[in-house]
């Protein structure tokens, strides 16, 4: 078989995980084989993803947008773009605004948990009128 890649990949058996669907979605993978242009993944069984998403490599601890160039049963090969090495892990969103996010995240947390008291405190008494 010829091989049509201008650099060589080396082989690997690194864990990865991709993200799409705004970071919505996880799926877990093998990374077979990579190099700085690309990598081929497989999957534990057939898997829909889209075209573009992101590769997190733990064991490395770097994650990338990648292009899916072509699918395969359990395995997709993927493209990263030099321009996006280090993309945002929310599309479209700068990385100045990760405090802000962080700072409204944690209200709403605090805001979901004292709610989650009252409802408990609201069931005790119910119960407890019985």
């Amino acid at each position: 078989m010829k091989e049509r890649r201008s650099v060589s990949r080396q082989k690997s058996f690194l864990q990865g995980r991709i993200f799409f669907n705004n970071r919505r979605t996880s799926v877990d993978c093998l990374i077979r084989d990579i190099s700085e242009h690309g990598a081929r993944l497989k999957f534990a069984g057939a898997t829909v993803t889209p075209d573009v998403l992101e590769l997190h490599i733990p064991a490395k601890g770097e994650s990338c947008r990648a292009k899916v160039i072509w699918r395969n049963a359990d395995e997709i090969g993927v493209t990263f773009d030099g321009d996006e090495k280090s993309p945002s892990l929310a599309p479209g969103m700068p990385s100045a605004d990760w405090s802000a996010r962080i700072y409204k995240l944690e209200n709403e947390v605090a805001s979901l948990t004292r709610k989650f008291n009252e409802l408990q405190t609201a069931l005790r008494q119910i119960q407890g009128a019985r």
